[in-house]
């Protein structure tokens, strides 16, 4: 008999250490703001109820993560934590050279030290913000190449982070010698947490072989993308997700990777890859920028919860409950009236700021004027994906970037179903005064990843 289906969907953890949250009036959370030039990044932690900016090192470490950490060797070179992350690293991915780093952006900014540089060109589905802003930093252009579906929020496309192909062949042909490697992102953090399929993954390869380019993966929810693959690609849906995800990597060259995404880490990452002398080159920078390979600024007890994370990632189990869970959010915003991006992604809903606000001008930044309202309405933090984080090109000028969403983002364990019913009862309180949300000016900004620091004020 097969196991009844039920409406409930139940958290598959027991809780066993809580961590206070306090309550705020909105004449409190009104102050908040304007402390910090209505910016959440600003915000006190302190001062958020319901913290949905990032999925990214906010969630839940487990039991045996923690007992892990007890395991944690602080040698300063040879640790036998190290070996131990490596291992469960190749488990899944199985790249000659595992290079640890403190977190995402310094394995991106490492590899494109090495393989960037004025005239270059990186490829990728969509680059996420610290990928752009390190492909930029060395004077190459970072270059989106995803499908039209993936730019359209009500497309129902099961795989909107697919690569197009025919652009891809169209760059490498015009461009070819400028082009180090090509990435794909899975899944698509800027295009909504969008899926990349295994079918489109190997056209992918196909094409770099072709032209003899490397190929990595900006792999930091690769069992989210896993797990998708498994729910809708044909021939895909009885298999294992940690035997998906190692057809993944075998596509690929190497690989970047924040570890305090699928691997339920709170900080770390990695590089990883084949090749020898490229990896010879990586370490080089990591020494001067990191620390030593076996460590690379970790301690041995941040590598052993990653070990341990990396098998926890890959379950069943959990990712039924992650995927789905996400889906339930989603869908009950769309049951309210609010536009969200189509397909629900994996680790987070996305609000269709633009359809929600016409009234305002992607270049007054809707996606943070709703931002703003959901931390203001109930202490929801969220984040801008939109103009204001991609809006900004190299030469200085502003353009409105393809689409302006508002990210939800769920951290990993974290909140339980009434958490996220107090979100679902914010965003219809936000959809009634929508209508009435101002647009926002930026009053000053830094030159790269402005929206993290830049100060807003509201227009009248």
């Amino acid at each position: 008999m097969s196991e009844p289906v039920f409406r409930t969907i139940i958290e598959p953890f027991r809780i066993h250490t809580v961590e206070p949250v306090r309550m705020t009036t909105a004449e409190e959370r009104k102050a908040h703001l304007a402390a910090a030039s209505c910016n959440l990044f600003q915000l006190h932690a302190d001062d958020v109820l319901i913290d949905l900016l990032t999925d990214s090192g906010t969630g839940a470490m487990s039991r045996d993560q923690w007992a892990a950490i007890q395991r944690g060797d602080e040698s300063y070179a040879g640790s036998p934590s190290y070996f131990t992350f490596r291992d469960a690293v190749r488990e899944l991915f199985d790249f000659e050279h595992v290079i640890p780093v403190h977190q995402g952006r310094a394995a991106e900014r490492i590899l494109m030290s090495v393989l960037g540089g004025p005239g270059k060109v990186v490829p990728n589905n969509t680059h996420f913000d610290t990928t752009r802003a390190n492909v930029e930093a060395t004077g190459a252009e970072a270059v989106d190449l995803v499908i039209a579906e993936g730019k359209d929020p009500a497309s129902p496309h099961p795989f909107k982070g697919n690569m197009d192909l025919d652009a891809l062949d169209a760059l490498l042909a015009a461009r070819g010698p400028d082009v180090p490697c090509v990435f794909v992102t899975i899944t698509n953090n800027s295009g909504g947490g969008q899926p990349v399929s295994l079918a489109n993954l190997r056209a992918v390869r196909e094409v770099c072989d072709r032209y003899g380019k490397l190929l990595f993966l900006d792999a930091c929810r690769f069992a989210e993308n896993a797990w998708f693959i498994r729910e809708r690609e044909a021939g895909q849906g009885e298999r294992d997700v940690a035997d998906i995800v190692r057809d993944i990597a075998a596509l690929a060259d190497g690989m970047t990777m924040s570890a305090k995404k699928d691997p339920m880490g709170n900080i770390g990452g990695w590089l990883a890859l084949d090749d020898p002398d490229l990896a010879q080159e990586c370490r080089n920078v990591l020494i001067l920028t990191e620390g030593f390979p076996t460590y690379g600024g970790l301690a041995g007890r941040d590598l052993e919860a990653l070990a341990q994370g990396l098998k926890e990632a890959v379950q069943h189990d959990y990712l039924r409950y992650r995927i789905t869970s996400t889906a339930y959010l989603g869908e009950a915003l769309q049951k309210a009236g609010i536009p969200v991006l189509n397909p629900i992604g994996g680790h987070a809903v996305y609000i269709d700021a633009r359809a929600l606000l016409p009234h305002v001008d992607p270049l007054h930044y809707p996606g943070q004027s709703v931002a703003v309202a959901l931390y203001e309405i109930g202490g929801v933090r969220t984040c801008e994906i939109g103009t204001v984080m991609f809006g900004r090109r190299p030469d200085g000028t502003e353009a409105p970037a393809a689409m302006d969403l508002v990210r939800l983002a769920i951290p990993r364990r974290t909140y339980t179903q009434s958490h996220i019913d107090y979100v679902i009862e914010v965003c219809e309180r936000l959809a009634e005064r929508a209508h009435r949300l101002p647009g926002y000016r930026i009053t000053d900004e830094p030159k790269a990843l402005r929206h993290f620091t830049a100060r807003f004020e509201p227009i009248a």
